[in-house]
């Protein structure tokens, strides 16, 4: 007898235990039943395969297995095998497992914002065109693939962006990347090859955002922000940057679009001194109540690197997303992109470029908008009626809003919200560490809750208000 019994067609181990083929056989499956590494339903591999495998008479095996049917440790049913009981004693506790979190009250609602409804997701749709884009893929698709990405899906989204958003889009100057922050830290590592050293940033933000500039060794320097959008005329004093990091069209958190003065003054600060705009196109396929704000890439394609992704407007589960690169930029990005980076796969690539192309994105981000738009509406009706003393702004696009509180109230509203069972975010948790604390506010992302779950998400936001 060997130390350890391996087979295949279960990939089972077992531990022999007692005297015996037999008796060893059928101690170590109960044990493996009572601990659990066998859990009720698993099939076991056939008597004759199990024999061969352990290099004993097939009879051993089958008496072992009867046995234990007889037993109640496994069942046997013609055409279905040998199955472990769903009678079988319930697994033991691992008693160097950490203990359980209290579960607090409350339904569990998420209205954290970045986050698109999820159950919205087109998957028909979707696999409509995954079948379409496969059924015609030559068998390249399935090599290591360009670093650039896909022609195919560089051709319909430099169609795309220039007639939805205003994008001055070259395929050949598209990279296809894995969502906005691949797409940043690509940037960060050809910004400081260049020998940049600061790239400047809002002063309201993602902090992972910027901790990708600060992981590629770049000094993140701040903007003063006010209801025209960022102060971009301080650029000027900022000696020491050579590119700055812009929400233009939907700026996060606060929701304020760029004025059309201060878009001009970042591209005039880019032309006057060498610089680059990153432009990250937060939300910039939904908005509500005004006209589209064009991409700020239109205005100067050779100063401007424009960043979009499918994460808001599809899900960020797909991890597909398109920087459009100055002329004189792409090849260093390209260049920069190693193997590791290449996580794109070239099959949903092919599935995105389809779905561009048939059209079925346009009317999926016509679906979803109205879909948000309803729920923003509901939100600010909601508010009204019952806490109407809380200002709403930044909802003329996206899919957050932002809600004043009393000062010094924002810690201890998040901290009710999740006692009730409720998670949401504060704006100070999005502020630079250089800028100052003037407001206290709720960030609340109102496209994350499905649809069966925001009357209650919305009924729960209003009680814990002041």
């Amino acid at each position: 007898m060997t130390d350890s019994w391996a087979t295949f067609g279960a990939d089972l181990h077992l531990e022999p235990v007692g005297q015996g083929l037999r008796s060893g056989l059928m101690a170590a499956l109960r044990e493996a039943v009572r601990t659990g590494r066998l859990a009720p339903g698993t099939r076991l591999p056939s008597s004759r395969a199990l024999a061969a495998d352990l290099g004993v008479a097939r009879n051993t095996v089958a008496d072992a297995y009867a046995e234990l049917v007889a037993e109640g440790w496994l069942t046997a049913r013609q055409g279905s095998g040998t199955r472990v009981a769903q009678r079988a004693v319930p697994r033991r506790t691992d008693p160097a497992a950490a203990p359980a979190r209290p579960v607090r009250p409350g339904a569990g609602y998420d209205l954290k914002p970045g986050t698109p409804d999820l159950s919205a997701f087109p998957r028909t749709a979707w696999l409509k065109a995954a079948r379409k884009a496969l059924t015609a893929a030559p068998d390249e698709v399935f090599g290591y693939g360009d670093p650039q990405g896909r022609a195919e899906l560089r051709t319909v989204l430099a169609e795309y962006l220039a007639r939805a958003r205003g994008v001055y889009a070259d395929p050949e100057r598209i990279v296809i990347c894995a969502g906005f922050a691949h797409g940043l830290a690509l940037l960060g590592r050809v910004l400081r090859r260049r020998r940049v050293r600061e790239v400047a940033v809002e002063s309201y933000g993602l902090d992972f955002h910027t901790g990708l500039l600060t992981d590629a060794g770049l000094r993140i320097p701040c903007l003063p922000l006010d209801e025209r959008g960022s102060r971009t005329g301080d650029l000027a004093a900022l000696r020491g940057a050579g590119a700055v990091l812009l929400t233009p069209a939907h700026q996060f958190p606060t929701g304020v679009p760029l004025h059309p003065d201060r878009r001009a003054a970042a591209v005039d600060w880019a032309r006057s001194t060498g610089g680059l705009i990153l432009e990250d196109d937060y939300d910039g396929e939904f908005r509500y109540d005004r006209q589209p704000v064009g991409a700020l890439q239109g205005l100067d394609p050779e100063r401007v690197v424009y960043l979009g992704t499918a994460s808001k407007s599809l899900a960020p589960g797909l991890r597909l997303g398109w920087m459009v690169l100055p002329r004189h930029l792409t090849g260093e990005v390209v260049a920069a992109t190693s193997v590791a980076d290449r996580v794109c796969g070239s099959p949903d690539q092919l599935t995105l470029a389809e779905f561009v192309g048939s059209g079925a994105y346009d009317r999926h981000v016509r679906s979803v908008r109205l879909r948000y738009r309803r729920r923003r509406d509901q939100l600010v009706a909601a508010l009204a009626d019952r806490a109407p003393g809380i200002e709403v702004s930044g909802i003329a696009a996206g899919l957050h809003a932002v809600l004043e509180l009393p000062a010094g109230s924002e810690r201890s509203v998040i901290q009710a919200a999740a006692f009730q069972g409720l998670a949401l975010e504060g704006l100070s948790r999005y502020r630079h560490p250089d800028a100052p604390a003037t407001r206290d506010a709720l960030v609340i992302g109102y496209g994350s809750p499905s649809e069966s779950a925001w009357a209650g998400a919305l009924d729960a936001l209003c009680r814990v208000l002041p």
